[in-house]
Order: structure tokens, then C-alpha cells, then sequence
């Protein structure tokens, strides 16, 4: 039989039943409500602490003011350059080889020397072309001894034939007999002369200036002139040439200017870009354009003066194809999303929209609402908003290092 209902109120005994079923409830409701409560305060606690010292903090006039560094708006003359990437290609390039057989036997050079054109380097054995030459000689005095004697007898037979006392035949015989010698003796000069050729051969001097490479030979080889790697190499590295690529919508510029005879400078900087290794002059542009690129060769000269440059080194290439004169500009580093912070005069930042034009080393050119001797923020730009106050820190801690200062925004744009 089902239990009676609780709405009975005379029934008495079961009252305390269904109290007992709503008295849980309430206590389940309550302390849910007391859960969310606590809840609440946690929340409104931490975003109250969050909004005093997180990033984001300074609103509108409200808040502390955060740490920043400034720049400078100024004008000045900024090159347009074009960035490409090159190796270094040495003048002229040789491979040092002797002309005559023989065993190696002096060398005077120390590897990585810079040498002179005709510079001796090294010495072939010369006893068998010394030999050879004094030979030469010897049959080449002979032969002259011989003609001299041809030519006396030739001037006496003629003052015979003057005198009728001898007959024409042998005249004639002893005028060719003469200039039979005459071509031995010259037939032997050549001979003495190409005998110490090859006796001068012996002495290998360098052919062109320049630095000379590792050593390839060591004393007592015996060397040939068809010995591939030769004694040693000599790059002519000063001067030295650039070569890179240049994208072919500067072409008609870069030409013009080459054939006005302006002169295009040309910096060449390190794999990071942060140190300065030469400068230069643009010197040739290739005849064609590579069509799977887009790109013309391009060469530079360098005189190479201290000798930082070397043959297939890679480096970094800015050509300034022109110059703009007095441009409005600003730090790089102020720049994000093509808005710059403005620094007020009452402290606080407002953002200025630019639109950005050519960049030169640490400064962009800009066209914006600035003026020359404003003040825009270069450091801490990602904690700052519209209205926000700022401090600025002193020049020491804005120079001090990364790990120190606030971080700035990587994803500025440059």
C-alpha cells in the first residue's frame, strides 16, 4: 500500500519524512552558492591584480605608467639599396707550373705569402739545360768560324775575278758555300737561344701578383709541365670582384646610371649582417637576364687593401642604386603594423598611422603626421594602447642588455 502523501497534515508521523527528504537539497543549493561565490571573489581579485600589473594595464588615462624608450623623428639622406647575396671571385687566378722537367730543388715562398709578378718561387735542377746551352754555344762558334773563314775566301776570290785570274764558277760556288753558314749560324743561334729558354725555366717565378695558396709539391719531386696541380695557386685578390644577382625591375636604372658614369656604391657585409667588410663601386652588369629567376648578374670591384676578402668568400651585398635627399624618418624600431607611439607632452602615447618608405640601416623613411624633434616609442611598444602613460627610462638602461629591459615586439614590421 503506497505511503500517504505529505500534504495530509494530520498524518503527523510523517512529517518528520518529508523533512528529512528536503533538508539535503537545501544544504546541496547552498553550498553550490557559497562554491560560486567564492568563485566570483577569486575572479575579481585576480583581475583587479591582473589589470594593475599585466600588460595591457594602462588604459585610457588609468593605471601606472610603464617603462618605454624613445627615438628621434628627424630627416636626413636615405639610400634606396638593393640587398642581394654574392661571393667573392678573385681577379685572375693561376696555377704556378714549371715549363721544364726536373727534380725540385730550392723553393722560396712561404704558403699564404703575398707575392709580386715575377717573383722567383722555386728552382728546377738546371745542371742538363746549363749543359745543354754551353753545347749550343760551342756549335754555334764552330759554325761562326767556319763563315768567317767562307767569307774570306769569297772576298778573295772576287779581287781575283776582277783581276780576270780566276773563273766565275768558283766565285759562285764560294758565295753559296757562304750563305750555306750563314743559316747554320743562324740555325745555331736559335738553338743557343731555346738552350737558355730552357735553362731560364728552371727559375719558376710567379706570373701575377697575388696570394698564394698551399703548396702542392715538396723538394725532390720531379716535376713535369703536365702535372695537373701544378707547385702552388696564386689568386689576385687585390683588387677583388663581387658577384651577385640584382632583380631585373632595377635593371634600367642600374644601366643608365653605368652608362652615364655614376658611380653606384656597393657595401659587402658578414652571414649576420653586422659587420661592415668593404666597399666598393659597381663595375658591370651581366648581358641577359636569367629568366628562371628574374634576376641580372652583377659585378663590384674592391681594392681589398687589408686583405679581409677572400676568393669564394659569401657575403652579404647592398647596392644604392640613388640617394633621397632629406627624407623624414624614423627608427626601425619604432615601427609595428605601420603605426608608430607618439610621446605627448603630458606623458601619455598616441598612435600614429605612416606609410613607410625605403630603410637604411637602423632608420626607415616614413610619410605620417610627424615632425621633426617628435618622440616615438622604440622600446616596450607591445604593453602600450591608445592614451596609455608612460616613463621614459634613461639612455643606460635603454641600452642595457635584452635579458634586463622590457622585451620589445618581434613582430614590428622593418
Amino acid at each position: 500500500m503506497p505511503a500517504p502523501q505529505c500534504r495530509h497534515r494530520y498524518r503527523r508521523p510523517h512529517e518528520h519524512r518529508c523533512a528529512g527528504r528536503i533538508r539535503p537539497v537545501l544544504l546541496t543549493i547552498l553550498l553550490l552558492l557559497a562554491l560560486l561565490a567564492a568563485a566570483a571573489g577569486w575572479w575579481y581579485v585576480k583581475n583587479q591584480a591582473g589589470q594593475g600589473a599585466g600588460p595591457g594595464a594602462s588604459g585610457r588615462g588609468g593605471g601606472s605608467a610603464q617603462p618605454v624608450s624613445v627615438g628621434v623623428v628627424d630627416r636626413r639622406d636615405m639610400r634606396v639599396l638593393v640587398s642581394g647575396i654574392g661571393t667573392m671571385n678573385a681577379r685572375a687566378t693561376t696555377v704556378v707550373r714549371t715549363r721544364v722537367s726536373g727534380e725540385l730543388e730550392k723553393i722560396f715562398f712561404k704558403e699564404g705569402d703575398e707575392v709580386r709578378a715575377g717573383q722567383l718561387l722555386a728552382q728546377i735542377d738546371a745542371r742538363g739545360y746549363r749543359a745543354a746551352l754551353q753545347q749550343a754555344q760551342g756549335t754555334l762558334q764552330r759554325d761562326q768560324a767556319l763563315l768567317k773563314n767562307a767569307q774570306l775566301d769569297l772576298r778573295r776570290y772576287q779581287e781575283l775575278q776582277a783581276q780576270d785570274s780566276i773563273a766565275s764558277q768558283q766565285v759562285d760556288t764560294q758565295a753559296a758555300l757562304v750563305r750555306q753558314y750563314q743559316g747554320t749560324v743562324a740555325a745555331d743561334q736559335a738553338q743557343v737561344d731555346a738552350a737558355r729558354l730552357q735553362l731560364d725555366y728552371t727559375r719558376i717565378t710567379a706570373p701575377i701578383a697575388g696570394r698564394l695558396g698551399l703548396r702542392q709539391a715538396d723538394l725532390g719531386n720531379v716535376l713535369n709541365p703536365s702535372d695537373v696541380s701544378g707547385i702552388v695557386t696564386i689568386t689576385q685578390v687585390r683588387p677583388i670582384d663581387a658577384l651577385f644577382s640584382v632583380p631585373e625591375a632595377h635593371v634600367g636604372a642600374i644601366a643608365r646610371a653605368l652608362a652615364e658614369k655614376r658611380a653606384l656604391p656597393v657595401e659587402l657585409w658578414d652571414r649576420e649582417q653586422k659587420s661592415l667588410l668593404a666597399t666598393g663601386r659597381l663595375n658591370a652588369l651581366d648581358n641577359a637576364i636569367d629568366a628562371s629567376t628574374g634576376t641580372v648578374r652583377a659585378k663590384a670591384a674592391f681594392d681589398n687593401a687589408d686583405g679581409r676578402l677572400f676568393a669564394n668568400q659569401f657575403v652579404n651585398v647592398r647596392l644604392q642604386i640613388r640617394l633621397i635627399e632629406q627624407a623624414l624618418t624614423v627608427p626601425a624600431t619604432a615601427v609595428q603594423n605601420n603605426y608608430v607611439y607618439l610621446l605627448q607632452a603630458d606623458g601619455q602615447v598616441t598612435q600614429r598611422r605612416l606609410e613607410l618608405g625605403v630603410t637604411d640601416g637602423d632608420r626607415v623613411s616614413v610619410t605620417g603626421d610627424l615632425q621633426p624633434g617628435d618622440r616615438v616609442v622604440t622600446d616596450g611598444l607591445d604593453r602600450l594602447r591608445e592614451g596609455s602613460k608612460v616613463t621614459v627610462i634613461d639612455p643606460s638602461q635603454a641600452q642595457a642588455p635584452a635579458a634586463d629591459r622590457p622585451r620589445a615586439d618581434k613582430g614590428r614590421a622593418r
